[in-house]
């Protein structure tokens, strides 16, 4: 659950969070996006995009506080971030 709780805090390996608290690092997505954030790797990035439909079960246009503040909305989003590794600490090239 360390990722979730990563994910509800704000505080993972997001380019927001860089942008803050490691301003050396850069905050874009390896997607392209410019800055990476918890809402764009959840409901846009095209990274995750395929895993994105265990989160569409519990909310069809996957509203953050449904995911984040219901039971059903938990379980779907560690099950989502089980299985993208998402957020992780990416590689940029």
């Amino acid at each position: 659950y360390g990722r979730l709780i990563q994910c509800h805090t704000g505080h993972a390996f997001l380019g927001k969070y860089y942008s803050t608290f490691v301003p050396t690092e850069d905050p874009s997505c390896p997607c392209g996006e410019p800055m990476q954030t918890r809402e764009h790797v959840i409901i846009s990035c095209p990274m995750f995009e395929s895993n994105q439909n265990i989160l569409h079960t519990v909310s069809e246009d996957l509203i953050i506080s449904n995911l984040l503040g219901m039971e059903k909305g938990i379980e779907a989003l560690v099950e989502f971030l089980n299985m993208t590794n998402a957020p992780q600490k990416m590689e940029w090239n």
